[in-house]
C-alpha cells in the first residue's frame, strides 16, 4: 500500500538516499526555449497563451506596468537572493512591427537594489525598492528617468520575500503598498538584518510618521495629501481589489485573505482587542492543494509540496474580455508549482467564499520547472499578463541546505525571463502600443470610466485627477446617478472625490441606487461629513443612512454598521444594535459593532444578557467579546461588579453567560494592569469559585482570571489545592471539572503533583483530561514532561502525542531531548509535522538546527538495495493503462485516487501526481520510511481481554474509532482500554517488489503521475 506525503517534508529519496534539493554536485537544468515554452503548458479550454517578451530584452522580471500611452515597464530583480549592488532596473519594452510581441528594450532606471513593483503615476512611475517608494520620470522624452524622488522611506530591509512591494491605485484613489513585519534572519544578518524605522515622507515637515517599520502592516498614502495611513492587515507579495474596491491580500501558503474591518474603524476602540481583521475565504484551505504537472520539479530543503507555498501577485480580474464566471474570478500564482490558480468568489455576508474554478486541476501551469510565475496584470486589452521570473532556484538561502547555498547555483537562469499573454481563443494579438499613441480627451476618460475593463476605469479616474478636471464636474455629477453601467456610475463618484467635489446631496441620491455596491461606496463616502455641526445642518443624510440598517444586502449593512460607528445619537446607537442583533451569526459583524467609540459597552453587554441564548455561539462570542472590552478599559469598580454578578449560581430563562463573561474579563485584564491588583480581594471567591461552582465554563474562566490575579497566601490556598487533587483523580468527576482541576494545579509553578499528573495521561482517561495533565506537567520547570513523553510514546495516542511534540518545544534543553529521541527512533519524525519541522530545521540555536537538517532533511533508507535494483524502472516510458491494472491488482484494496477506485482504508492518493517519481517509488518500496501522519499501526488490549490492531481513525474526548483493513471502522470506549501502543509500523507491509516487476513500477509510477 502507498504512503501519502509526509505533509511538507522532503523525505524523498534519490537511488541510494539523499535530498531532493539542488545538490553542488548538480549542473543547471536544461532550459526550455522560449519558443518552446509555448508547448510545456496546460492551460484552461477556450483560452490561448502567446509570448509577449523574452530573453535577452528582460531577465528577471518581477513586475510590470502599462501606462495610458501604451508604454510597457517591466521590473527586472537581479539581485535576489543576496546581492545588493543596485543590479535592479526597469525597462522599457516596444513592439517595433506592431506583431504583438515586443522587440527592443531600453533601460529606463537602474541602480535599483531590490526591486519590486512598479505604478503609473502622474508623469512618471512609483518603484517600491526597500526601504524606499521611489518616483521616477522622464522629464524630456528620451525613455530614461532623469528625476528620481523618495517619496517614503523607512520600511525594512529584511527578507526580500517580505519586502516592501506591489504599489497598486485603489478605488479610493489610495496608493496601497504589499507589506508585512520585518523577517528575523540568522544566517544573512549583515544583509538583511535591517528592520526598519518610522515610516515617513522625507523632508516634509509636520507630516506623518508610522512608527516601527508601520508594524509590519500593510501601509497606503496620498502623496498630493501628504496622506499616509496603517492599514489592518498585512500583505506578503502582491494584493488585488475587486470591482467594489473590496481589498484582498495573500501570503505565501494562505492564497486567499479579505482585509474585512479597516483600521480606521479599529483605531476608534483602542479597548477592543482584534489580532487579525483579515479573513482567509479559500473553501479549499489556507494551505490549499494544487495539481502541479511539472516534470523534474525543483524542491527546496523547507519547500511544501502539493500545496500552496509561494502564492503571490493575486489579480482580481476585471479585464472584461474573458466569458463567465470570469467577473468574478481572483488568479493567483505559485511559482515553486509552476502553476496559477483561479478561484470563484461568492458573498458570505460581511466577507467571501472563494472556491475552485477547476476541482482538480489549474487554470494554467506548465511541465517545466523553471517556469516560475510570480506576478500578474490586466491589461488595456483585458488580457492576463503573466510575468515569469524564469529561475531554476526562488526560495531564499535562509531555508535552504546548505550545500545548495554554496553550491553556485543561486543565479542559474538570472539571464532569462518571460512575459505571456492569456486571452479566449481567436483574440488577435496585442495592439495596444499603437491603439494608445494618442492623448485622450477627458470627454473621452469619462466615456472610459465605465469601459468593461478595469484597466481603463481605473486608468480614466486616475487621469481626470492629475489633469484636475474641475470643468467636467457637473458632467460627472450625471454620471453617478444617470450612467447605465453600474461600474461607470461607481468611477464617476470616485473621480468627483479625487476632485473634491463630492456633495451631501449627490450621496443621498447614490444610498437610494439599486445597486448594493454602489450603496455600499455611498456610504462610505459620506463619512467625512459625519461631525455633530454638520448633521445638525444637514439632517437628511443622517436619515438616509439611518433607513440602509434594513437594507436586503449584508455588505451595505456592514458598512453602515462600520460607519455609523463614528456617530454617537441615540438614533445611530439604536441603529446598530438593531444590525447587530440581526446579523449576529457573522463574527465580523460583532467586531465592526464593538469598534465604535467606547461608549456604550455596558448597555451593550446588559442588552445581550437580557436575550442571551445559552444554545447561540454566537451570543456567546459576543458576550467574551463585550467583556473583553470592560476588562480592557474598566474601573475597578465596574469589574468586581461584572465579576460578582457573574460568579452567582446560573439562574433563569437566559442563564448560561458567565463563563463567558469570566473568560473575557480574562482576556481584557491582560492588558489592564492598573487594575488587576485591586483584584485580590476577589482571590478566594474566584479560588471557590473554580473548584466547586456547577458551571464547567464558570470554573474554567475563574482559573483563567486567578492566573493573572495569583492564589492567595496561606492555609487556604493549600486547602484548595488538595480539593482539586481530588477532583482531578476522580473519575465519577466530569472532563470538564477535571480539567478545570488540573489547570487550577498549574497555577503552582513549584515542582509538585509531577507523579500524579503522569498517571492521568494514560489512554483510558478521557482525552481533555490526558491533555490537561500533559499541559500542567509542562508547565512544571525541567525536562519531566520530555522524559515522561519520550517514555511513554508508544502509549501515547494520537493526539496527546501531538500535544507532547509541542511540549519539546518549549526550550534548548527539551529540544535537545527531542532530537535524542529522533535519532534513537524512540519518535518517528513524522509525528512532527510540517510547521514544527520547519522551525526545528530552521531553529535559533545553531548546534541544535544543525542537529535537526541532519535528521529531518537526510534520512537513510533500511532498503536502499532494493531501491537501488528498481533504478531502471525511473528511465522507463510506464504505460498508464497497464499502471491502472498495476494499481488494482496491488493498491486498490486500501487506497483510492480521488475517492475513487478502491478501498479509503490508507491515504488517499490524489496529490501523489506533485512527487517526483523517486519520492513515490522509494515508498512504495520502503513503507516503513515514512509512515504518514496517521496511517501507522495501534495495537489495544481491551480490559476483557481481547486485542484489536488498526488504523487510529478519529479520537472524541470517551471514545476511539479504529479502522480496519478494508475500511471497516470500530468505536471503542476508552473505559475499555487496557492499553494502546504504536507498534511504530506502516499498515503497508514492505515485500511489494516480490509482486511487481520494474517494468510494472514503470507503468504504476505512469499512472499514479497522470491520476485517475
Amino acid at each position: 500500500m502507498l504512503q501519502k506525503m509526509l505533509p511538507k517534508l522532503l523525505f524523498a529519496l534519490l537511488i541510494g538516499g539523499g535530498l531532493l534539493a539542488l545538490s553542488s554536485r548538480q549542473p543547471p537544468l536544461a532550459d526550455v526555449s522560449p519558443e518552446d515554452a509555448l508547448a510545456t503548458f496546460q492551460l484552461a479550454e477556450g483560452f490561448q497563451i502567446e509570448l509577449v517578451a523574452s530573453e535577452p530584452l528582460i531577465s528577471d522580471p518581477v513586475a510590470m506596468e502599462i501606462d495610458e500611452r501604451g508604454r510597457l515597464y517591466v521590473v527586472e530583480m537581479h539581485g535576489y537572493p543576496l546581492e545588493l549592488s543596485g543590479s535592479g532596473k526597469v525597462v522599457l519594452l516596444t513592439d517595433t512591427d506592431q506583431d504583438g510581441r515586443m522587440d527592443q528594450s531600453q533601460v529606463f532606471a537602474d541602480k535599483l537594489t531590490l526591486p519590486t513593483g512598479i505604478m503609473r503615476w502622474k508623469q512618471g512611475v512609483i518603484v517600491t525598492d526597500a526601504p524606499n517608494v521611489l518616483y521616477l520620470e522622464d522629464a524630456d522624452g528620451d525613455g530614461r528617468a532623469e528625476i528620481r524622488d523618495t517619496l517614503l522611506t523607512g520600511f525594512a530591509r529584511s527578507n526580500p520575500q517580505h519586502n516592501l512591494n506591489s504599489p497598486l491605485l485603489g478605488l479610493d484613489n489610495w496608493i496601497y503598498l504589499g507589506h508585512e513585519g520585518a523577517v528575523s534572519t540568522q544566517a544573512f544578518q549583515k544583509e538583511f538584518g535591517d528592520r526598519g524605522g518610522d515610516v515617513q515622507y522625507p523632508g516634509r515637515k509636520n507630516s506623518p510618521h508610522l512608527p516601527d517599520n508601520a508594524q509590519g502592516r500593510g501601509v497606503r498614502f496620498r502623496p498630493d495629501h501628504t496622506a499616509l495611513e496603517m492599514l489592518s492587515g498585512r500583505t506578503q507579495f502582491g494584493h488585488t481589489f475587486d470591482s467594489w474596491g473590496r481589498y484582498f491580500t495573500v501570503s505565501n501558503a494562505n492564497h486567499a485573505m479579505h482585509q474585512v474591518v479597516p483600521a480606521a474603524y479599529l483605531n476608534r476602540n483602542p479597548n477592543l482587542l482584534v489580532s487579525n481583521a483579515t479573513q482567509t475565504i479559500s473553501d479549499h484551505g489556507a494551505a490549499a492543494e494544487v495539481f502541479s504537472i511539472t516534470k523534474n520539479p525543483l524542491n527546496q530543503l523547507l519547500t511544501d509540496l502539493g500545496v500552496f507555498t509561494s502564492a503571490c501577485g493575486s489579480n482580481y480580474y476585471q479585464g472584461g474580455l474573458f466569458p463567465a464566471p470570469f467577473d468574478r474570478v481572483s488568479f493567483v500564482a505559485e511559482p515553486v508549482s509552476n502553476l496559477v490558480h483561479a478561484d470563484v468568489l461568492r458573498d458570505e455576508g460581511a466577507t467571501f467564499t472563494a472556491s475552485r474554478l477547476y476541482p482538480d486541476k489549474e487554470f494554467l501551469a506548465s511541465t517545466d520547472a523553471l517556469f516560475r510565475p510570480v506576478n500578474l496584470y490586466t491589461g488595456p486589452d483585458g488580457a492576463l499578463y503573466v510575468t515569469d521570473y524564469h529561475r531554476q532556484i526562488i526560495e531564499h538561502p535562509e531555508w535552504m541546505a546548505d550545500d545548495v547555498v554554496h553550491s553556485g547555483a543561486l543565479y542559474n537562469g538570472t539571464d532569462k525571463g518571460r512575459l505571456y499573454r492569456i486571452t479566449p481563443k481567436g483574440t488577435p494579438p496585442a495592439s495596444w502600443q499603437r491603439d494608445l499613441a494618442r492623448e485622450l480627451t477627458n470627454v473621452e476618460l469619462r466615456q472610459k470610466l465605465a469601459d468593461p475593463n478595469g484597466w481603463w476605469r481605473r486608468t480614466a479616474q486616475r487621469l481626470l485627477i492629475d489633469r484636475h478636471a474641475t470643468a467636467d464636474i457637473p458632467a460627472l455629477q450625471r454620471m453617478a446617478t444617470e450612467e447605465p453601467n453600474p461600474l461607470g456610475r461607481l468611477h464617476a463618484l470616485w473621480t468627483l472625490e479625487g476632485l473634491v467635489a463630492i456633495s451631501p446631496q449627490l450621496l443621498e441620491k447614490v444610498l437610494d441606487d439599486p445597486i448594493p455596491g454602489l450603496r455600499e461606496n455611498a456610504i462610505k463616502l459620506a463619512e467625512p461629513f459625519l461631525n455633530q455641526a454638520f448633521l445638525n445642518k444637514n439632517p437628511d443624510l443622517t436619515l438616509k443612512l439611518l433607513f440602509l440598517q434594513n437594507d436586503t444586502d449584508a455588505k451595505v449593512r456592514f458598512q453602515l454598521l462600520g460607519t455609523l460607528g463614528f456617530l454617537e445619537s441615540p438614533e445611530a446607537i439604536k441603529a446598530r444594535e438593531d444590525i447587530l442583533f440581526r446579523d449576529i451569526q457573522d463574527p465580523w459583524v460583532q467586531i465592526a459593532a464593538l469598534s465604535a467609540r467606547p461608549t456604550e459597552s455596558n448597555h451593550l453587554l446588559n442588552a445581550v444578557l437580557d436575550r442571551y441564548d445559552s444554545g447561540n455561539e454566537a451570543h456567546r462570542s459576543l458576550v467574551q467579546r463585550l467583556s473583553t472590552l470592560s476588562g480592557t478599559g474598566g474601573t475597578a469598580a465596574e469589574i468586581k461588579t461584572i465579576l460578582d454578578r457573574s460568579l452567582q449560581p446560573e439562574l433563569g430563562k437566559h442563564s448560561g453567560w458567565q463563563g463567558a463573561v469570566l473568560q473575557g474579563l480574562a482576556q481584557g485584564l491582560k492588558n489592564n494592569k492598573a487594575v488587576l491588583s485591586s483584584l485580590r480581594t476577589e482571590q478566594k471567591l474566584l479560588m471557590n469559585s473554580a473548584l466547586t461552582h456547577p458551571s464547567e465554563a464558570v470554573r474554567e474562566g475563574s482559573v483563567q482570571l486567578l492566573r493573572l490575579v495569583g492564589l492567595p497566601d496561606g492555609d487556604a490556598s493549600k486547602a484548595a489545592q488538595s480539593v482539586a487533587t481530588k477532583i482531578a483523580t476522580t473519575q465519577k468527576e466530569s472532563a470538564g471539572n477535571r480539567t478545570a482541576a488540573l489547570h487550577f494545579l498549574a497555577l503552582q509553578s513549584q515542582n509538585s503533583h509531577i507523579d500524579l499528573l503522569k498517571k492521568l495521561i494514560v489512554p483510558n482517561e478521557p482525552l481533555p483530561v490526558q491533555l490537561a495533565a500533559l499541559s500542567t506537567l509542562s508547565a512544571r520547570p525541567g525536562p519531566a514532561v520530555s522524559q515522561f513523553s519520550t517514555a511513554n510514546w508508544a502509549s501515547l495516542g494520537p493526539e496527546v502525542r501531538n500535544a507532547a511534540i509541542n511540549t519539546f518545544l518549549e526550550n534548548n534543553q527539551r529540544v535537545g531531548l527531542l532530537l535524542d529521541a529522533l535519532e534513537n527512533r524512540t519518535i518517528d519524525p513524522t509525528s512532527i509535522g510540517w510547521p514544527r519541522t520547519v522551525r526545528l530545521m530552521n531553529y535559533r540555536d545553531i548546534p541544535l538546527r544543525t542537529r535537526a537538517r541532519a535528521l529531518l532533511a537526510n534520512p537513510s533508507s533500511g532498503r536502499a538495495e532494493v531501491v537501488a535494483q528498481y533504478a531502471p524502472a525511473l528511465r522507463m516510458e510506464g504505460n498508464t493503462t497497464k499502471g491502472r491494472m498495476v494499481f488494482s491488482k496491488n493498491c486498490s484494496a486500501c487506497h483510492q485516487i480521488g475517492g475513487a477506485l478502491g478501498t479509503p482504508y490508507g491515504p488517499d492518493l490524489a496529490t501523489i501526481r506533485n512527487r517526483r517519481v523517486e519520492s513515490i517509488m522509494g515508498d512504495i518500496l520502503n513503507p516503513a520510511f515514512s509512515i504518514a501522519d496517521g496511517y501507522d499501526l495501534w495495537n489495544i488490549e481491551m480490559k476483557s481481554g481481547e486485542t484489536v490492531q488498526g488504523l487510529v481513525a478519529t479520537e472524541s474526548p470517551t471514545a476511539l474509532t479504529l479502522r480496519g483493513y478494508g475500511g471497516e471502522e470500530t468505536i471503542i470506549p476508552r473505559q475499555n482500554i487496557q492499553s494502546l501502543k504504536s507498534l511504530n509500523v506502516s499498515v503497508m507491509p514492505a515485500g511489494l517488489e516480490s509482486q511487481i516487476s520494474p517494468e510494472d513500477m514503470a507503468d504504476l509510477l505512469a499512472f499514479l503521475k497522470k491520476g485517475a
